[in-house]
């Protein structure tokens, strides 16, 4: 689509001038998509990435002695409590920086947890291969470890809308562990200096020693109650995690094959899409525009999930509005193009296509009137 085109979208919507420029540059689609990205092109899904591997030897010791003994054992974020300024502390700059083992550390109190045996580890199979999920039942918990391992310890507020987050470039001691225990094992002749040398030399490697992993909590997705939706609390609890899981492996998906995963209004629809459509089987504009304060439009909920997404540096008011009404109307008509694909469980190759299909476009190519046609011809 032209420029022309999609201003065009966003006059027809309310926009001035200047709101125009404002949410041309917001709604900017930064996903780099590989031509004809097709699965005899690309394998869909891609094969599992190297820390994969790790996670799936825990997940196992999981099974047997509980995932809480394990995660604890292994990421050392989890023996330190949270408290302000713990992240300067030199006993936890020492675990989490340079992998010096907590347990030798007087300051290592641990975190507690009000239910630590509810904490479950799993590798989830995602359109961008397995990708390990940590759920945590119960609010309190999930605060816990959103801030131990999403902001070092630190009482950071976490919204109440929040349930779930991506940990990304996470440094994993135990396989920089494993790579030293390698480079040991080799004959003398064929190292290249000292250890330290040598962990100087594998830093620009950082699929070596970098992991990816998802935290989920089990309450009510966007913080948006069962009777909102007319279901009983514990089929929506179960549906929550499951939308939860898929939201957040579409970012991983947008993340991983198209070099991509923001804050923005496109990414978020893009998501929720795919946790749907695992979740339930289908796509409903009724749902996501509730999950984002936007179900009496044009009025907007305050607590709902859209004024995270108002961008950096933030939207005026007037482009805020026009953003609403974009953002409805491109839900509706993908609602009308979901409708079109088979109902029920689609396998992960099909999901990878539609959620390419997506992130081909912008926003104002998925709102313009006959923005179902235009994503079914990205699809095909």
């Amino acid at each position: 689509m032209t420029w022309e085109f999609q201003e065009a979208v966003l006059r027809r919507l309310g926009a001035s001038g200047a709101e125009c420029e404002e949410l041309l540059r917001y709604n900017e689609n930064v996903f780099k998509i590989p031509d004809r990205i097709r699965p005899d092109k690309i394998r869909l899904p891609p094969p599992d990435e190297p820390f994969v591997a790790c996670w799936e030897g825990w997940a196992s010791s999981a099974r047997e002695r509980g995932a809480w003994a394990v995660l604890r054992e292994h990421l050392p974020q989890l023996r330190f409590p949270i408290r302000e300024g713990m992240s300067g502390t030199e006993a936890y700059r020492a675990a989490t920086l340079r992998g010096v083992p907590p347990a030798d550390l007087p300051e290592a109190a641990g975190l507690p947890l009000l239910r630590p045996e509810l904490v479950e580890l799993a590798l989830h199979p995602s359109p961008a291969g397995r990708v390990p999920v940590l759920t945590v039942r119960g609010r309190a918990d999930f605060v816990a470890l959103v801030q131990a391992l999403g902001h070092r310890n630190e009482p950071f507020p976490v919204p109440g809308s929040q349930g779930a987050l991506m940990i990304s470039g996470y440094n994993n001691w135990a396989r920089v562990a494993a790579l030293r225990r390698e480079w040991e094992a080799r004959e003398p002749d064929e190292r290249q200096g000292s250890w330290g040398e040598e962990l100087e030399r594998l830093k620009p490697q950082r699929e070596l020693y970098q992991d990816r992993f998802i935290l989920l909590s089990d309450g009510p997705y966007s913080a948006v109650p069962a009777a909102d939706l007319g279901l009983a609390e514990g089929e929506w609890r179960e549906l929550s995690l499951a939308i939860r899981r898929d939201h957040e492996s579409a970012h991983y998906f947008t993340r991983r094959l198209f070099g991509a995963m923001r804050n923005n209004l496109l990414d978020e629809l893009i998501a929720d899409y795919a946790g749907m459509v695992a979740a339930i089987g289908r796509f409903r504009a009724d749902w996501f525009l509730r999950f984002l304060g936007l179900e009496a439009f044009p009025s907007l909920r305050p607590g709902g999930r859209l004024g995270i997404y108002r961008g950096k540096p933030p939207l005026s008011d007037g482009a805020f509005r026009v953003l609403q009404a974009l953002i409805r109307d491109a839900a509706l008509n993908l609602e009308r193009f979901d409708a079109t694909l088979p109902a029920g469980p689609r396998s992960l190759e099909e999901r990878a296509e539609a959620l390419t299909a997506l992130a081909s476009l912008r926003l104002e190519d998925l709102a313009a009137p006959g923005g179902e046609a235009a994503l079914a011809e990205a699809f095909r």
